[in-house]
Protein backbone atom coordinates (compact mmCIF):
# COMPACT_ATOMS: atom_id res chain seq x y z
CA UNK A 1 0.00 0.00 0.00
CA UNK A 2 3.04 2.15 0.65
CA UNK A 3 4.61 1.35 -2.41
CA UNK A 4 1.69 2.32 -4.82
CA UNK A 5 0.85 5.68 -2.29
CA UNK A 6 4.59 6.93 -3.29
CA UNK A 7 3.90 6.38 -7.16
CA UNK A 8 0.91 8.74 -7.28
CA UNK A 9 0.37 12.08 -7.48
CA UNK A 10 0.38 13.93 -4.08
CA UNK A 11 -3.64 14.38 -4.43
CA UNK A 12 -3.97 10.48 -4.95
CA UNK A 13 -6.00 8.54 -2.36
CA UNK A 14 -4.31 4.73 -2.05
CA UNK A 15 -6.74 2.54 -3.96
CA UNK A 16 -8.92 0.31 -2.21
CA UNK A 17 -8.30 -3.81 -3.69
CA UNK A 18 -8.13 -4.10 -7.40
CA UNK A 19 -11.68 -5.89 -7.51
CA UNK A 20 -13.17 -3.39 -5.46
CA UNK A 21 -12.15 0.22 -7.48
CA UNK A 22 -14.56 2.52 -8.66
CA UNK A 23 -13.78 2.68 -11.89
CA UNK A 24 -16.81 5.45 -12.60
CA UNK A 25 -14.82 7.54 -9.92
CA UNK A 26 -11.16 6.96 -11.28
CA UNK A 27 -12.56 7.62 -15.31
CA UNK A 28 -14.28 11.12 -13.93
CA UNK A 29 -10.46 12.37 -12.41
CA UNK A 30 -8.84 11.37 -15.63
CA UNK A 31 -11.84 13.37 -18.12
CA UNK A 32 -11.34 16.24 -16.05
CA UNK A 33 -7.25 16.71 -16.53
CA UNK A 34 -7.92 15.56 -20.10
CA UNK A 35 -10.41 18.03 -20.81
CA UNK A 36 -7.82 20.48 -18.80
CA UNK A 37 -5.08 19.53 -21.27
CA UNK A 38 -7.71 20.16 -24.48
CA UNK A 39 -8.17 23.77 -23.33
CA UNK A 40 -5.00 24.70 -22.87
CA UNK A 41 -3.18 23.44 -25.89
CA UNK A 42 -6.38 25.26 -27.24
CA UNK A 43 -5.28 28.37 -26.02
CA UNK A 44 -1.46 27.86 -26.95
CA UNK A 45 -0.38 27.32 -23.73
CA UNK A 46 1.89 24.57 -24.01
CA UNK A 47 3.59 24.67 -20.64
CA UNK A 48 0.21 24.46 -19.43
CA UNK A 49 -0.26 21.46 -21.30
CA UNK A 50 3.14 19.98 -20.11
CA UNK A 51 2.50 20.40 -16.63
CA UNK A 52 -1.01 18.73 -16.71
CA UNK A 53 0.35 16.18 -18.67
CA UNK A 54 3.24 15.20 -16.31
CA UNK A 55 0.51 15.51 -13.63
CA UNK A 56 -1.79 13.26 -15.23
CA UNK A 57 0.64 10.59 -16.28
CA UNK A 58 1.88 10.26 -12.43
CA UNK A 59 -1.86 9.98 -11.48
CA UNK A 60 -2.55 6.84 -9.73
CA UNK A 61 -5.90 6.93 -11.47
CA UNK A 62 -5.05 7.29 -14.67
CA UNK A 63 -2.34 4.36 -13.96
CA UNK A 64 -5.10 1.84 -12.86
CA UNK A 65 -6.94 2.54 -15.88
CA UNK A 66 -3.82 2.09 -17.81
CA UNK A 67 -3.53 -1.47 -16.23
CA UNK A 68 -7.33 -2.56 -16.35
CA UNK A 69 -7.27 -1.53 -20.42
CA UNK A 70 -4.03 -3.68 -20.94
CA UNK A 71 -5.46 -6.82 -19.04
CA UNK A 72 -9.14 -6.75 -20.41
CA UNK A 73 -8.14 -6.32 -24.01
CA UNK A 74 -8.56 -9.21 -26.72
CA UNK A 75 -4.08 -9.47 -26.43
CA UNK A 76 -4.13 -9.59 -22.25
CA UNK A 77 -3.06 -13.35 -22.53
CA UNK A 78 -0.14 -12.40 -25.38
CA UNK A 79 2.89 -11.82 -23.13
CA UNK A 80 5.98 -10.09 -24.81
CA UNK A 81 9.49 -10.70 -24.92
CA UNK A 82 9.82 -11.22 -21.16
CA UNK A 83 6.80 -13.98 -20.64
CA UNK A 84 5.27 -11.95 -18.19
CA UNK A 85 0.87 -11.72 -17.91
CA UNK A 86 -0.67 -9.88 -15.21
CA UNK A 87 -3.84 -12.31 -14.30
CA UNK A 88 -4.38 -12.12 -10.62
CA UNK A 89 -5.47 -8.93 -8.91
CA UNK A 90 -2.37 -8.93 -7.09
CA UNK A 91 -0.30 -8.69 -10.09
CA UNK A 92 -2.43 -5.44 -11.40
CA UNK A 93 -2.02 -3.68 -8.25
CA UNK A 94 1.88 -4.70 -7.86
CA UNK A 95 2.07 -3.38 -11.25
CA UNK A 96 0.94 0.33 -10.59
CA UNK A 97 4.18 0.36 -9.03
CA UNK A 98 6.29 -0.43 -12.07
CA UNK A 99 4.59 2.46 -14.31
CA UNK A 100 7.27 4.93 -13.09
CA UNK A 101 9.38 6.82 -15.34
CA UNK A 102 12.84 7.11 -13.66
CA UNK A 103 14.70 4.06 -14.34
CA UNK A 104 11.82 2.76 -17.24
CA UNK A 105 13.40 0.97 -20.60
CA UNK A 106 11.72 -0.18 -22.64
CA UNK A 107 12.35 -4.04 -24.01
CA UNK A 108 12.49 -4.95 -27.47
CA UNK A 109 9.09 -6.00 -29.19
CA UNK A 110 8.37 -9.82 -30.03
CA UNK A 111 7.71 -10.16 -33.50
CA UNK A 112 4.78 -12.09 -35.06
CA UNK A 113 3.19 -12.45 -38.28
CA UNK A 114 -0.29 -12.98 -39.29
CA UNK A 115 -2.03 -13.29 -42.94
CA UNK A 116 -3.02 -10.76 -44.78
CA UNK A 117 -5.57 -11.14 -47.36
CA UNK A 118 -3.45 -11.31 -50.60
CA UNK A 119 -1.43 -14.13 -48.95
CA UNK A 120 1.12 -12.14 -48.01
CA UNK A 121 2.52 -11.96 -43.83
CA UNK A 122 1.87 -8.77 -41.85
CA UNK A 123 4.45 -7.85 -39.26
CA UNK A 124 3.32 -7.04 -35.95
CA UNK A 125 5.30 -6.46 -32.60
CA UNK A 126 4.31 -7.23 -29.34
CA UNK A 127 5.58 -5.16 -26.42
CA UNK A 128 5.79 -6.61 -23.15
CA UNK A 129 2.75 -6.00 -20.43
CA UNK A 130 4.64 -2.99 -18.74
CA UNK A 131 5.03 -1.08 -21.94
CA UNK A 132 1.78 -1.22 -23.19
CA UNK A 133 0.64 -0.16 -19.77
CA UNK A 134 2.99 2.80 -20.43
CA UNK A 135 2.11 3.31 -24.03
CA UNK A 136 -1.72 3.89 -22.76
CA UNK A 137 -1.36 5.58 -19.47
CA UNK A 138 0.67 8.01 -21.64
CA UNK A 139 -2.01 8.17 -24.41
CA UNK A 140 -4.37 9.38 -21.78
CA UNK A 141 -2.16 12.53 -22.25
CA UNK A 142 -1.66 12.67 -25.85
CA UNK A 143 -5.17 12.00 -26.61
CA UNK A 144 -7.43 15.55 -26.08
CA UNK A 145 -4.34 16.79 -28.00
CA UNK A 146 -4.98 14.36 -31.26
CA UNK A 147 -8.43 15.08 -31.29
CA UNK A 148 -7.85 19.02 -31.29
CA UNK A 149 -5.54 18.28 -34.63
CA UNK A 150 -7.68 15.71 -35.92
CA UNK A 151 -9.16 16.36 -39.46
CA UNK A 152 -12.76 16.67 -39.65
CA UNK A 153 -12.98 13.37 -41.92
CA UNK A 154 -10.74 11.39 -39.86
CA UNK A 155 -12.69 8.54 -38.24
CA UNK A 156 -10.45 5.57 -37.45
CA UNK A 157 -9.20 4.27 -34.23
CA UNK A 158 -10.79 7.94 -32.66
CA UNK A 159 -13.29 7.73 -29.91
CA UNK A 160 -16.88 7.74 -30.81
CA UNK A 161 -16.41 7.62 -34.32
CA UNK A 162 -16.46 4.06 -36.79
CA UNK A 163 -16.51 2.70 -40.60
CA UNK A 164 -20.20 3.27 -40.44
CA UNK A 165 -19.41 7.40 -39.96
CA UNK A 166 -16.76 7.14 -42.57
CA UNK A 167 -18.87 5.11 -45.19
CA UNK A 168 -22.11 7.86 -44.21
CA UNK A 169 -19.60 10.59 -45.03
CA UNK A 170 -19.00 8.81 -48.60
CA UNK A 171 -22.51 8.65 -49.31
CA UNK A 172 -23.25 12.64 -48.07
CA UNK A 173 -20.41 13.54 -50.69
CA UNK A 174 -21.26 11.41 -53.50
CA UNK A 175 -25.04 10.63 -53.52
CA UNK A 176 -26.09 13.88 -54.96
CA UNK A 177 -26.16 13.95 -58.88
CA UNK A 178 -24.06 16.71 -58.68
CA UNK A 179 -21.61 15.66 -56.82
CA UNK A 180 -17.90 14.78 -57.80
CA UNK A 181 -17.91 11.37 -60.21
CA UNK A 182 -14.02 10.74 -59.61
CA UNK A 183 -12.23 8.79 -57.04
CA UNK A 184 -9.16 8.80 -55.73
CA UNK A 185 -8.51 5.72 -53.74
CA UNK A 186 -5.46 5.61 -51.86
CA UNK A 187 -3.58 3.14 -50.13
CA UNK A 188 -0.02 3.74 -48.28
CA UNK A 189 2.75 1.39 -48.72
CA UNK A 190 3.45 -0.30 -45.45
CA UNK A 191 2.15 3.34 -43.33
CA UNK A 192 3.15 1.59 -39.73
CA UNK A 193 6.12 0.42 -40.97
CA UNK A 194 7.74 3.86 -42.55
CA UNK A 195 6.67 7.11 -41.05
CA UNK A 196 10.11 8.78 -40.07
CA UNK A 197 11.22 8.57 -36.75
CA UNK A 198 12.76 12.18 -37.00
CA UNK A 199 9.20 13.76 -37.84
CA UNK A 200 7.10 11.94 -35.05
CA UNK A 201 9.63 13.31 -32.51
CA UNK A 202 9.71 16.58 -33.75
CA UNK A 203 5.76 17.23 -33.69
CA UNK A 204 4.20 14.52 -31.36
CA UNK A 205 3.79 16.74 -28.23
CA UNK A 206 4.48 13.69 -25.54
CA UNK A 207 7.31 12.92 -23.28
CA UNK A 208 10.28 12.36 -25.95
CA UNK A 209 12.01 10.08 -24.01
CA UNK A 210 9.52 7.61 -23.74
CA UNK A 211 8.41 8.29 -27.48
CA UNK A 212 12.27 7.66 -28.40
CA UNK A 213 11.87 4.50 -26.75
CA UNK A 214 8.96 2.50 -28.22
CA UNK A 215 10.18 3.93 -31.53
CA UNK A 216 13.71 2.84 -31.10
CA UNK A 217 13.13 -0.33 -28.80
CA UNK A 218 13.87 -2.87 -31.76
CA UNK A 219 12.60 -6.16 -32.54
CA UNK A 220 13.62 -9.36 -31.93
CA UNK A 221 12.71 -12.45 -34.56
CA UNK A 222 13.75 -15.58 -34.17
CA UNK A 223 16.48 -14.84 -30.91
CA UNK A 224 17.41 -11.98 -32.93
CA UNK A 225 17.57 -8.56 -32.00
CA UNK A 226 17.31 -6.03 -35.04
CA UNK A 227 17.07 -2.22 -34.79
CA UNK A 228 13.78 -0.12 -35.84
CA UNK A 229 14.63 2.61 -37.39
CA UNK A 230 11.56 3.76 -39.14
CA UNK A 231 8.00 3.32 -38.78
CA UNK A 232 5.50 2.66 -35.23
CA UNK A 233 5.09 -0.27 -33.43
CA UNK A 234 2.00 -1.94 -35.20
CA UNK A 235 1.07 -3.89 -31.90
CA UNK A 236 1.67 -1.31 -29.80
CA UNK A 237 -1.36 0.87 -28.24
CA UNK A 238 -0.19 4.54 -29.24
CA UNK A 239 0.37 3.74 -32.63
CA UNK A 240 -2.93 3.83 -34.27
CA UNK A 241 -3.28 7.56 -32.42
CA UNK A 242 0.55 8.26 -33.95
CA UNK A 243 -0.51 7.33 -37.72
CA UNK A 244 -3.72 9.71 -36.98
CA UNK A 245 -1.59 12.41 -35.63
CA UNK A 246 1.34 11.84 -39.04
CA UNK A 247 -1.46 12.03 -41.50
CA UNK A 248 -3.90 14.65 -40.22
CA UNK A 249 -3.62 18.20 -41.66
CA UNK A 250 -3.75 16.09 -45.33
CA UNK A 251 -7.02 17.15 -45.67
CA UNK A 252 -7.19 20.39 -44.40
CA UNK A 253 -4.30 21.04 -47.16
CA UNK A 254 -6.39 20.03 -50.05
CA UNK A 255 -9.14 22.24 -48.40
CA UNK A 256 -6.69 25.05 -48.75
CA UNK A 257 -5.53 24.83 -52.39
CA UNK A 258 -8.36 23.67 -53.99
CA UNK A 259 -11.20 25.94 -52.42
CA UNK A 260 -13.46 25.71 -55.09
CA UNK A 261 -13.25 22.42 -56.33
CA UNK A 262 -15.29 19.81 -54.61
CA UNK A 263 -12.29 18.04 -53.53
CA UNK A 264 -13.31 15.95 -50.41
CA UNK A 265 -11.70 13.65 -48.75
CA UNK A 266 -12.66 11.01 -46.22
CA UNK A 267 -9.86 8.89 -44.23
CA UNK A 268 -9.80 6.02 -41.95
CA UNK A 269 -6.19 5.37 -40.51
CA UNK A 270 -4.39 5.07 -43.52
CA UNK A 271 -6.88 3.90 -45.64
CA UNK A 272 -8.95 7.38 -47.70
CA UNK A 273 -10.49 8.55 -50.63
CA UNK A 274 -10.80 11.41 -52.17
CA UNK A 275 -13.54 12.58 -54.59
CA UNK A 276 -12.82 15.45 -57.46
CA UNK A 277 -14.57 16.47 -60.51
CA UNK A 278 -11.98 15.26 -63.41
CA UNK A 279 -9.59 12.12 -63.59
CA UNK A 280 -7.17 15.46 -64.84
CA UNK A 281 -7.42 17.04 -61.18
CA UNK A 282 -6.98 14.39 -59.23
CA UNK A 283 -4.10 12.54 -61.57
CA UNK A 284 -1.89 16.01 -62.10
CA UNK A 285 -2.74 18.13 -59.52
CA UNK A 286 -4.57 16.28 -56.18
CA UNK A 287 -1.87 13.60 -56.43
CA UNK A 288 1.11 15.18 -56.21
CA UNK A 289 -0.07 16.94 -53.32
CA UNK A 290 -0.80 13.92 -51.42
CA UNK A 291 2.61 12.78 -52.40
CA UNK A 292 4.03 15.57 -51.11
CA UNK A 293 2.68 15.63 -48.15
CA UNK A 294 3.50 11.91 -47.16
CA UNK A 295 7.30 12.55 -48.37
CA UNK A 296 7.65 14.46 -45.55
CA UNK A 297 6.82 11.84 -42.55
CA UNK A 298 8.51 9.31 -45.08
CA UNK A 299 5.88 7.70 -46.20
CA UNK A 300 4.85 7.23 -50.01
CA UNK A 301 1.52 5.82 -52.64
CA UNK A 302 1.88 2.30 -53.42
CA UNK A 303 1.72 2.42 -57.30
CA UNK A 304 -0.27 -0.78 -57.91
CA UNK A 305 -2.86 -0.20 -55.65
CA UNK A 306 -3.55 3.57 -55.51
CA UNK A 307 -5.90 4.22 -58.53
CA UNK A 308 -8.59 6.27 -59.71
CA UNK A 309 -12.34 5.41 -60.63
CA UNK A 310 -15.24 6.71 -61.79
CA UNK A 311 -17.84 5.94 -59.29
CA UNK A 312 -20.32 3.77 -61.95
CA UNK A 313 -17.23 1.28 -61.87
CA UNK A 314 -17.70 1.17 -58.23
CA UNK A 315 -15.30 1.42 -55.56
CA UNK A 316 -14.23 -0.51 -52.59
CA UNK A 317 -13.91 1.16 -49.09
CA UNK A 318 -13.65 -0.39 -45.84
CA UNK A 319 -15.19 -3.38 -46.71
CA UNK A 320 -18.11 -1.46 -48.77
CA UNK A 321 -19.14 -1.32 -52.13
CA UNK A 322 -19.74 2.63 -53.35
CA UNK A 323 -21.01 2.55 -56.67
CA UNK A 324 -24.08 4.83 -58.56
CA UNK A 325 -26.20 3.34 -61.04
CA UNK A 326 -28.57 3.90 -64.06
CA UNK A 327 -29.50 7.51 -65.72
CA UNK A 328 -30.62 9.08 -62.30
CA UNK A 329 -27.32 8.33 -60.67
CA UNK A 330 -28.30 6.37 -57.87
CA UNK A 331 -25.91 5.87 -55.39
CA UNK A 332 -26.22 2.53 -53.49
CA UNK A 333 -23.67 0.97 -50.96
CA UNK A 334 -23.56 -2.72 -50.79
CA UNK A 335 -20.82 -5.52 -49.39
CA UNK A 336 -17.97 -5.46 -51.06
CA UNK A 337 -17.45 -9.03 -53.16
CA UNK A 338 -14.37 -9.28 -51.91
CA UNK A 339 -15.11 -9.21 -48.32
CA UNK A 340 -18.48 -11.41 -48.56
CA UNK A 341 -15.68 -13.57 -50.63
CA UNK A 342 -13.64 -13.59 -47.33
CA UNK A 343 -15.88 -14.15 -45.41
CA UNK A 344 -17.41 -17.47 -46.53
CA UNK A 345 -13.76 -18.79 -47.24
CA UNK A 346 -13.77 -18.37 -43.38
CA UNK A 347 -17.13 -19.51 -42.80
CA UNK A 348 -15.93 -22.93 -44.89
CA UNK A 349 -13.10 -23.29 -43.15
CA UNK A 350 -14.46 -23.24 -39.58
CA UNK A 351 -16.69 -26.14 -41.32
CA UNK A 352 -14.14 -28.10 -42.16
CA UNK A 353 -12.69 -27.61 -38.86
CA UNK A 354 -15.13 -29.29 -37.18
CA UNK A 355 -16.03 -32.41 -39.16
CA UNK A 356 -16.17 -34.52 -36.43
CA UNK A 357 -17.44 -32.27 -33.84
CA UNK A 358 -20.98 -32.12 -32.50
CA UNK A 359 -24.23 -29.93 -34.35
CA UNK A 360 -23.49 -27.95 -30.76
CA UNK A 361 -19.86 -27.06 -31.31
CA UNK A 362 -20.42 -26.17 -35.25
CA UNK A 363 -22.82 -23.46 -34.57
CA UNK A 364 -21.23 -22.05 -31.52
CA UNK A 365 -17.95 -21.41 -34.15
CA UNK A 366 -19.98 -20.22 -36.58
CA UNK A 367 -22.58 -17.94 -35.01
CA UNK A 368 -20.23 -16.00 -33.76
CA UNK A 369 -18.52 -14.86 -37.41
CA UNK A 370 -21.61 -14.88 -38.97
CA UNK A 371 -23.32 -12.56 -36.71
CA UNK A 372 -20.33 -10.05 -36.47
CA UNK A 373 -20.54 -9.83 -40.18
CA UNK A 374 -24.00 -9.17 -41.21
CA UNK A 375 -24.15 -6.40 -38.66
CA UNK A 376 -20.96 -4.77 -39.63
CA UNK A 377 -23.43 -4.26 -42.91
CA UNK A 378 -26.52 -3.34 -41.63
CA UNK A 379 -26.27 -0.02 -42.34
CA UNK A 380 -25.57 -0.21 -46.14
CA UNK A 381 -27.75 -2.34 -48.73
CA UNK A 382 -27.35 -6.03 -47.73
CA UNK A 383 -30.47 -7.25 -47.91
CA UNK A 384 -30.17 -9.22 -51.15
CA UNK A 385 -26.95 -10.36 -49.67
CA UNK A 386 -27.82 -11.86 -46.62
CA UNK A 387 -30.23 -14.26 -48.23
CA UNK A 388 -27.67 -15.03 -50.27
CA UNK A 389 -25.23 -15.44 -47.76
CA UNK A 390 -27.82 -17.57 -46.05
CA UNK A 391 -28.12 -19.87 -48.55
CA UNK A 392 -24.91 -20.92 -48.93
CA UNK A 393 -24.64 -21.41 -45.62
CA UNK A 394 -27.35 -23.72 -45.95
CA UNK A 395 -25.34 -25.53 -48.32
CA UNK A 396 -22.17 -25.80 -46.19
CA UNK A 397 -23.88 -27.26 -43.09
CA UNK A 398 -26.15 -29.80 -45.36
CA UNK A 399 -23.27 -30.88 -46.89
CA UNK A 400 -21.68 -31.05 -43.30
CA UNK A 401 -24.64 -33.09 -41.89
CA UNK A 402 -25.06 -35.53 -45.38
CA UNK A 403 -21.03 -36.40 -44.87
CA UNK A 404 -21.93 -37.61 -41.09
CA UNK A 405 -23.89 -39.65 -42.38
CA UNK A 406 -23.83 -40.87 -46.23
CA UNK A 407 -25.89 -44.16 -45.70
CA UNK A 408 -29.05 -42.27 -44.41
CA UNK A 409 -31.94 -41.01 -46.40
CA UNK A 410 -32.28 -37.11 -46.80
CA UNK A 411 -35.52 -37.28 -44.74
CA UNK A 412 -33.78 -38.28 -42.09
CA UNK A 413 -30.93 -36.14 -41.99
CA UNK A 414 -33.45 -33.67 -42.14
CA UNK A 415 -35.16 -34.89 -38.69
CA UNK A 416 -31.68 -34.99 -37.26
CA UNK A 417 -30.34 -31.65 -37.60
CA UNK A 418 -32.99 -28.72 -39.08
CA UNK A 419 -36.05 -28.30 -37.10
CA UNK A 420 -39.10 -25.17 -37.64
CA UNK A 421 -38.72 -22.45 -36.00
CA UNK A 422 -41.40 -19.62 -35.74
CA UNK A 423 -42.33 -19.21 -39.51
CA UNK A 424 -38.47 -20.47 -40.32
CA UNK A 425 -38.56 -23.51 -41.68
CA UNK A 426 -34.88 -25.71 -42.21
CA UNK A 427 -33.18 -24.14 -39.37
CA UNK A 428 -29.98 -25.98 -38.26
CA UNK A 429 -30.27 -26.24 -34.99
CA UNK A 430 -30.16 -28.92 -32.55
CA UNK A 431 -33.02 -30.78 -30.72
CA UNK A 432 -34.01 -29.47 -27.24
CA UNK A 433 -35.87 -25.76 -26.43
CA UNK A 434 -32.80 -24.50 -24.65
CA UNK A 435 -30.69 -25.47 -28.07
CA UNK A 436 -29.28 -22.20 -30.09
CA UNK A 437 -30.05 -21.83 -33.65
CA UNK A 438 -27.71 -21.49 -36.70
CA UNK A 439 -27.59 -17.04 -36.68
CA UNK A 440 -29.44 -16.21 -39.86
CA UNK A 441 -28.09 -13.09 -41.43
CA UNK A 442 -31.31 -12.31 -42.93
CA UNK A 443 -32.41 -11.73 -39.27
CA UNK A 444 -30.30 -8.50 -39.05
CA UNK A 445 -32.93 -5.35 -39.99
CA UNK A 446 -31.22 -2.97 -42.19
CA UNK A 447 -30.75 0.30 -40.36
CA UNK A 448 -29.65 3.39 -41.75
CA UNK A 449 -26.21 4.66 -39.35
CA UNK A 450 -26.25 8.53 -38.63
CA UNK A 451 -23.09 10.28 -38.84
CA UNK A 452 -21.19 11.74 -36.09
CA UNK A 453 -20.93 15.54 -36.65
CA UNK A 454 -17.54 16.78 -38.00
CA UNK A 455 -17.27 19.20 -35.42
CA UNK A 456 -17.58 16.85 -32.42
CA UNK A 457 -14.77 16.66 -29.57
CA UNK A 458 -14.74 14.67 -26.96
CA UNK A 459 -12.63 16.85 -24.35
CA UNK A 460 -14.86 19.94 -24.81
CA UNK A 461 -17.78 20.14 -21.89
CA UNK A 462 -20.24 21.34 -24.75
CA UNK A 463 -20.15 18.60 -26.78
CA UNK A 464 -20.91 16.15 -23.64
CA UNK A 465 -24.52 16.07 -23.85
CA UNK A 466 -24.27 15.60 -27.93
CA UNK A 467 -21.93 12.50 -27.24
CA UNK A 468 -23.86 11.16 -24.09
CA UNK A 469 -26.87 11.25 -26.14
CA UNK A 470 -25.07 8.91 -28.92
CA UNK A 471 -23.78 6.81 -26.85
CA UNK A 472 -27.39 6.07 -24.83
CA UNK A 473 -28.50 5.24 -28.20
CA UNK A 474 -25.73 2.60 -29.18
CA UNK A 475 -26.87 0.66 -26.07
CA UNK A 476 -30.26 0.78 -26.93
CA UNK A 477 -29.40 -0.77 -30.62
CA UNK A 478 -26.95 -3.06 -28.62
CA UNK A 479 -29.69 -4.43 -26.39
CA UNK A 480 -31.85 -4.35 -29.19
CA UNK A 481 -29.38 -6.89 -31.11
CA UNK A 482 -29.20 -8.99 -28.21
CA UNK A 483 -32.71 -9.72 -28.52
CA UNK A 484 -32.80 -10.12 -32.35
CA UNK A 485 -30.09 -12.89 -31.59
CA UNK A 486 -32.43 -14.39 -29.07
CA UNK A 487 -35.50 -14.63 -31.60
CA UNK A 488 -33.51 -15.81 -34.60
Amino acid sequence: MERSQRTCAPSDRPLPPWDSIQWKTLEGKVRKLQNRIAKAFREGRMNKVKALQYLLTRSLAAKALAVRRVTTNPGKSTPGVDRIVWKTPQQKRDALTLLKRRHYHALPLRRVFIPKKNGKLRPLGIPTMKDRAMQALHLMALLPISEETADLNSYGFRPYRSTADAIEACFIYLSRRSAPEWVLEGDITGCFDNISHDWLLRHVPLDKRMLAQWLKSGVIDRRRLFPTQAGTPQGGIVSATLCNMTLDGLEGTLKTLFPRNRVHMVRFADDFVITGDSKELLENEVRPVVETFLKERGLELSKEKTSITHITEGVDFLGQHLRKYGHRKQLLITPARKNTQAFLTKVRNSVRSCKAAPQEKLIATLNPVVRGWALFHRHCVAAQVYKWVDAQLFHYVWHWARRRHPDKRCDWTTRRYFRTLGKRDWVFMPPGKESEPLFSASSVPIARHVKIKQHARPFHPEWDPYLAARKLAAKARNALKAFWSILS
